[in-house]
């Protein structure tokens, strides 16, 4: 029965892994890589993780498993963030079929600072 868990654990971790490099092959422009990369990789890494906790079976393993599993969870939302900030303050092209770009006119290229819209007026209700 272990066996089978490892074996289903590992080849879940390992289609997502090969999801995010199918992802970051064919996407379009680097945000869309960046998702594609950044979740699928984690849930690769984790399941695979989680293979080796299961297949060791020891406290000192499943320790090093989940923690280095919670440092995944935690630092890859991070690390997207910063790297799509980086591509936007550098210009990276947008993919020609991107319906809107919200930072647009909110956003200060030169000094990386983000903008609050201006709030609408209040309607007849005074909402």
């Amino acid at each position: 029965m272990k066996e089978i868990l490892v074996a289903v654990l590992l080849i879940l971790g390992s289609s997502f892994s090969l999801l995010a490099a199918v992802g970051v092959a064919r996407m379009p422009d680097l945000f869309s890589r960046m998702q594609a990369s950044t979740k699928s990789a984690t849930l690769g890494a984790g399941a695979t993780l989680l293979a080796v906790a299961v297949h060791f079976g020891t406290l000192g393993v499943t320790t090093q498993v989940l923690l280095i599993i919670a440092f995944l969870v935690l630092t890859a939302p991070i690390a997207a963030h910063a790297i799509g900030r980086a591509g936007y303050l550098t210009g990276s092209p947008l993919w020609e079929g991107a319906v809107i770009d919200e930072l647009r006119d909110r956003y200060d290229r030169q000094t990386g600072r983000l903008h609050s819209p201006h709030p609408s007026p209040p309607d007849a209700t005074g909402r």
